[in-house]
């Protein structure tokens, strides 16, 4: 028998980076820095020790909203549950106006010449506030919550859209190759191929975005556009605190289950 001669075992160095990847690193995080530092007049950070010298009016506010006043209460969950209802309304629509933008706008399955005009509708619908679709359709539609309903499926949509495109734009090629190869149309390869693989993403988009639109709902009532926020608003304009306090705590309460109904529903469908 022969002695085994000892294996050496060569500690590897640590990862190095070139000097290039350093300065990069230096100009992004320094830029950021540079930009907050510039900002500070712009946002007037400058009068946030007015939270300490105008602390009596804060305490009085603080004590209102410690009272809450829910005699009204039958009144605040009629149109909290308004409010849920546009929510769902305006994701539902939204989701079946996403799905063909989404399709469109995805580069590995459509033509340039489709994507571009697509994108273009996309970045318009995402870019304009939700309470400036909602003014518009106050106009045209009159107020109440079909204003809101349409607001929100726009704005909504645009951003679905987004998201169902990049999903579609990270499938593996593998299953549309392997359909194509049965020679289906390029209808059967989006849904026997595409489809099954963006499904469980594009569905907890959707839940996200109907919790997202919960809230959003409830600042389209400030405008006339139907809801909780509405009731809100008054409340707020005559002072009455305590009924403001008291709506706030019907709205975390709606959200907060509503949060936890979309993860019941992302674990039954995921």
């Amino acid at each position: 028998m022969t002695d085994a001669a000892p294996v050496a075992s060569a500690i590897p160095k640590p990862p190095a980076r070139s000097a290039g990847s350093w300065a990069l690193d230096v100009l992004v995080w320094g830029g950021i820095a540079a930009l907050l530092l510039y900002s500070i007049e712009a946002v007037d950070l400058a009068n946030l020790p007015q939270l300490v010298t105008n602390s009596d009016r804060i305490q009085t506010f603080a004590a209102d909203l410690l009272r809450p006043d829910f005699s009204d209460w039958r009144l605040f969950v009629a149109k909290m549950w308004e409010t849920v209802q546009i929510a769902l309304w305006g994701t539902f629509l939204a989701v079946f106006l996403g799905v063909p933008l989404g399709l469109a706008a995805a580069r590995n399955i459509a033509p340039i010449w489709v994507v571009t005009p697509v994108r273009w509708v996309m970045n318009l619908l995402r870019s304009v506030p939700d309470l400036v679709m909602g003014l518009l359709f106050v106009v045209a539609v009159g107020l109440g919550p079909l204003a809101g309903v349409l607001a929100i499926t726009l704005n909504t949509a645009g951003v679905l859209a987004k998201l169902f495109s990049e999903a579609v734009e990270s499938i593996d090629k593998g299953p549309v190759e392997g359909v194509r190869a049965t020679g289906a149309l390029p209808l059967h390869e989006i849904m026997w191929g595409v489809i099954p693989q963006v499904a469980p993403l594009w569905t907890s988009f959707a839940l996200y975005r109907f919790e997202s639109n919960s809230r959003s709902a409830t600042v389209l009532g400030l405008i006339g556009a139907g809801g909780i926020g509405q009731v809100l608003f008054e409340r707020m304009n005559s002072f009455d605190f305590n009924g403001v306090s008291a709506v706030v705590i019907i709205v975390i309460v709606a959200v907060t289950l509503i949060d936890m109904l979309s993860q019941a529903m992302r674990k039954r469908l995921l």
